[in-house]
């Protein structure tokens, strides 16, 4: 069976953009690294008066800390499945170093093991 890679590079590269965009909606490139991403960070300016938004808005802070951690998680694995397109081992076990299953890569683009490795 041959892959047809186009199409799992066109795949990997709508799955990239729609990450970015969900990225930027919860986080922002770290200054620092600019291979990491970080939450952005909640108002705490606030009135200690208003102590009910001051916990709303550190409640909203670790909800987007959650979320950015999934998103950049699943963001990495899209560049490495990409990188792996590169390098002509797209679609290669990473184990035992026969062809992950089409079914697998459909459901899972990213993909770096076969049904018998998958973790």
């Amino acid at each position: 069976m041959t892959l047809n890679i186009e199409h799992y590079q066109k795949k990997l590269l709508e799955e990239k953009a729609r990450l970015l965009r969900e990225l930027k909606d919860v986080g922002r490139i770290n200054p620092d690294n600019e291979n990491d991403w970080e939450p952005v960070a909640a108002n705490l300016n606030i009135d200690p008066a208003e102590e009910e938004e001051r916990a709303e808005e550190i409640s909203d802070f670790e909800n987007r800390s959650a979320v950015e951690f999934e998103l950049e998680k699943r963001f990495n694995e899209i560049e490495r499945a990409l990188e792996r397109i590169e390098k002509g081992t797209y679609g290669v076990c990473s184990v035992c170093q026969k062809q992950i299953e089409e079914d697998r890569l459909e459901a899972n683009y990213s993909a770096e093991t076969c049904k018998t490795h998958k973790g």
